[in-house]
């Protein structure tokens, strides 16, 4: 398939490139500068100029593929909620592009849709439409979507890693750096799903290939990391004490990532790999944090 890919250089997208070219597949990738382009050309991807900001030109890209990955997402978390709501304009102009078609349309969204309530399993087969978090966003715009008639499927991602980048908990190497500590909530038992990197790239592929409309994937390879454990591994990559902060010093300890430090997010992937036959075969998140060159 010709699969139109946003969000090609960024930490998924970089991977996601080389699992769809050795599986046989061409790539249009989506960036927005010329060492992107460059990147692109040089993994063997046709290049396709494009920003989030203007969803009509990546409309116009995705209505000459057969298949579109949406991976992109603008990280300002000071933005949060207004770049969530840029996310699901993006998936509408995506989904314009594929009506009246069977093409397979694969958007992003995180494994805590799936979850019923606080500190609940979250599993493919839910969709929690109250979640306070604003990047329901992008499942409400993938549901729109798929009441049109557009074969759209969601990967939800847990915290992804590999030795270089770990979702959420990157920001936190930085916090530690800054405050001297690394630092938990309350007694840290709250827990952190999380999928190493080329496992998640290839849950992509087989996503879009399985073309299955409305089906939620996990990209989890373990259910539940507890945030204690991942503040004693940053306190030993970073030689730094590791700390308990009471709940209500959180927001004032971890500015904007105070919403998340507390957050009991585990999740399965039991459903993705019975039915993809997707097996997470990557190193663990703390393997990934010991390996860190900090």
């Amino acid at each position: 398939m010709r699969i139109f890919l946003t969000g090609a250089t960024g930490f998924i997208g970089s991977a996601l490139v080389p699992e769809l070219i050795q599986a046989g597949h061409q790539v249009i990738g989506v960036t927005r500068s010329d060492a992107g382009a460059e990147a692109l050309a040089a993994a063997g991807a046709e290049v396709h100029r494009g920003t989030l900001e203007e969803p009509a030109g990546l409309r116009d890209g995705a209505a000459k593929a057969d298949a579109v990955i949406h991976t992109a997402f603008d990280h300002d978390f000071s933005r949060f909620a207004e770049n969530c709501e840029k996310d699901s304009q993006v998936i509408a102009a995506l989904g314009e592009a594929l009506a009246g078609s069977d093409r397979p349309l694969v958007i992003t969204s995180g494994v805590g849709m799936g979850s019923p309530g606080h500190g609940q399993l979250a599993v493919e087969d839910v969709f929690n439409a109250s979640h306070p978090n604003p990047r329901i966003a992008s499942e409400l715009a993938g549901n729109a979507l798929l009441e049109a008639g557009i074969n759209l499927s969601v990967v939800r991602l847990p915290q992804v890693h590999n030795p270089v980048k770990q979702g959420l908990i990157s920001p936190l190497i930085e916090i530690a750096r800054e405050k001297g500590v690394s630092a938990y909530v309350g007694e840290g038992r709250n827990r952190y799903s999380a999928g190493h990197l080329l496992d998640a790239a290839r849950l992509y592929r087989l996503a879009v290939e399985k073309r299955q409309p409305g089906a939620r994937y996990h990209a989890v390879g373990e259910e539940g990391v507890e945030v204690r454990a991942i503040a004693e591994a940053l306190g030993r990559g970073l030689k730094l004490p590791v700390v308990s902060i009471a709940p209500e010093k959180a927001a004032e300890h971890f500015g904007w990532m105070g919403m998340f430090a507390p957050m009991d997010l585990p999740a399965s992937s039991a459903l993705t790999q019975a039915r993809l036959g997707w097996q997470p075969t990557g190193p663990t998140l703390i393997a990934d944090l010991d390996a860190m060159r900090y």
